[in-house]
């Protein structure tokens, strides 16, 4: 806690915003650690019916910039909340609803426009609450008690399935998820403060100067979205994997995340936010290959096992995302400017995510998993390639 003391301003109200994404954290855990066994166990979905959720669920994240223009006259404060509110709507209506492919998409959808809407403040809030030249470390603590939620939402589900075999409690399971985002929702509604508004009534930043930037957002979008998408969907469908076995993973991938985010915001800032970009898609390519050719080259239970690990080296060298919000922080004029690029890139970021989310699946199914993980790759090194003519205005250190 004294370092976080060290990065955040005294003044700030950095304690209650970083209790509310250690709640919402752990909601997000048992939602995540069920969904995509719920998915395929109970509603039936297959590889292209994933894809096509999985689209639709990103859709918010698309239209992220207008509904954001919309709201012009709200501060990050009171916008972090509205996005709580949407997500303790979405995760309840997945508590009651009947398990049919269309209901629980729409209720996805919900929960993911809530979580849209709070994933560009909750970035704004730590830059603005964090000490001058400590932006990725301040980004790097929020992450990690965020996963620090997760990994004992994970843990809940591990207990449920694996030693209750709690395999029909799925509706109670996200009840509880219900509950647990509420707490995270009061929490939220205890930031005070107002931020800057958009005076201009506009969060459009598409500005020259942040061309990199978008282009950036875009190949990681891209390549996110397969691992985020259809990894845990290999594991369950290819391998067979259950709930129990996936949260293990999802778990041991959140604490991982949790001990080296600020490791990876303390290396953004020391070494630059350009080295960080170039070198985490590099090792992306390591991970694709065998995540996509494992089974070709190990027997089944062993290529299961590779393949596990390599979603958790994607998540860790997934943390180095935080540097293109560092870079956008390094580049814009005020606070304000920061919390609009953000946003946009967010919906830039999803110009490709919901194309992968839909095609995806299609590839997956008609030209094998192989195949997917090397458009994967490909997007990888295209990310790479791009940072790599980044000019730092100023270092971090």
């Amino acid at each position: 806690m004294g370092k976080i003391k060290q990065v955040f301003q005294e003044n700030s109200y950095y304690k209650v915003f970083l209790m509310s994404l250690l709640i919402t954290g752990l909601g997000y855990g048992i939602y995540k650690g069920v969904i995509d066994n719920y998915m395929a166990e109970v509603v039936g979905m297959g590889e292209f019916d994933r894809g096509l959720a999985e689209f639709f669920r990103e859709i918010p994240g698309l239209l992220l910039i207008f509904i954001l223009a919309a709201l012009y006259m709200f501060s990050a404060q009171r916008l972090y909340k509205i996005g709580a509110v949407i997500m303790l709507i979405g995760m309840g209506m997945l508590s009651v609803i009947s398990p049919t492919k269309l209901l629980v998409t729409l209720a996805i959808c919900i929960y993911s426009l809530g979580e849209h809407i709070q994933l560009g403040m909750k970035n704004t809030l730590s830059l603005e609450y964090a000490k001058e030249n400590q932006g990725g470390q301040a980004l790097g603590y929020q992450n990690a008690l965020y996963q620090a939620g997760t990994v004992v939402g994970y843990g809940v589900i591990i207990l449920l399935f694996a030693f209750l075999m709690a395999e029909k409690l799925y509706k109670p399971v996200f009840l509880l998820a219900t509950v647990i985002m509420a707490v995270g929702a009061f929490f939220s509604f205890q930031i005070q403060g107002e931020s800057e508004t958009d005076k201009s009534k506009s969060r459009f930043y598409f500005r020259k100067k942040y061309t990199k930037y978008y282009m950036l957002e875009i190949f990681y979008g891209a390549r996110k979205q397969v691992f985020f998408t259809f990894g845990p969907y290999v594991l369950i469908l290819f391998y067979g994997a259950g709930a129990a076995i996936i949260s293990m993973l999802f778990a041991i991938s959140a604490i991982c995340c949790f001990f080296l985010a600020p490791v990876v915001g303390k290396i953004i800032d020391r070494l630059g936010y350009k080295i960080v970009m170039i070198s985490d898609t590099l090792i992306l390519v390591i991970v694709c290959f065998f995540y996509g050719f494992a089974h070709h080259i190990f027997p089944r239970e062993i290529a299961f096992i590779v393949c596990c690990i390599n979603y958790i080296l994607d998540s860790v060298i997934s943390l180095a995302s935080m540097a293109s919000n560092v870079y956008v922080q390094d580049i814009s004029d005020t606070q304000e400017e920061v919390k609009a690029t953000i946003s946009t890139g967010i919906s830039v970021n999803h110009l490709i995510t919901v194309l992968i989310a839909l095609f995806g699946g299609w590839v997956w199914q008609t030209l094998g998993i192989e195949t997917l993980f090397i458009i994967s790759a490909v997007l990888g090194l295209c990310n790479s390639a791009y940072a790599a003519t980044i000019k730092p205005k100023k270092h971090s250190n």
